[in-house]
């Protein structure tokens, strides 16, 4: 069974953390990491993009000029798609861009994410990080002393209000609650900052 050290929020080590070895010790599989990233950024599409075809477009109703006797090709609207200010031909219109991924191999992608991050070393486990009052200097402080820079994603159990209000005005930290993490932000961080009591909600829910 994997193993890290246990931190306190001041950061000094106060012993060791056995990990899931369902969620910290797989096989990574780097083509399901990539399927499953590609569903993910994919849905967060909005798809609302949209281009006026011929008949959508403004004017039009009158014939531009005679069928005959001009030299000229014969033209039915001044809307076609060849003329300025025409419809689209082929253009976007409103879509979905969701992929859909079975369960099952979403699982699989997100304990292969936490696995990778294990192997790097950004996987550090914090016995509490209770807050006493919504203070972004004192949240800083504990981060600092814990040694996690760059993108950081907070794994806490649900409910600690002045935790998410501390860090709110920073924005390379997130807060994620243990039964909502995705591959895309477990991979993207550079630390990931567990809460000790998230790691047994973690181990029910992805195990």
């Amino acid at each position: 069974m994997p193993t890290t050290t246990l931190y306190s929020k001041s950061g000094a080590e106060v012993g060791t953390v056995d990990l899931p070895e369902t969620l910290f010790n797989v096989e990574v599989n780097p083509d399901l990491l990539h399927q499953a990233v590609t569903a993910q950024l994919a849905g967060r599409r909005t798809g609302t993009h949209d281009t006026k075809t011929r008949g959508e477009v403004s004017g039009g109703g009158a014939k531009p000029y005679r069928q005959k006797g001009t030299g000229r090709a014969r033209q039915g609207s001044r809307r076609a798609p060849h003329y300025a200010g025409g419809g689209v031909v082929f253009g976007p219109h409103p879509r979905s861009y969701e992929q859909k991924l079975p369960k099952r191999m979403k699982r699989l992608a997100l304990q292969g994410a936490l696995t990778a991050k294990f192997g790097d070393g950004a996987i550090k486990v914090v016995d509490e990080l209770s807050m006493d009052a919504s203070k972004t200097k004192e949240l800083v402080g504990y981060l600092d002393a814990l040694k996690a820079t760059g993108r950081v994603v907070l794994v806490a159990v649900r409910g600690d209000d002045k935790l998410a209000l501390s860090a709110r005005n920073l924005p390379s930290v997130s807060i994620l609650s243990p039964d909502s993490l995705n591959v895309v932000d477990v991979l993207n961080a550079d630390v990931l900052l567990i809460c000790q009591p998230a790691l047994a909600t973690m181990a029910e829910v992805y195990a």
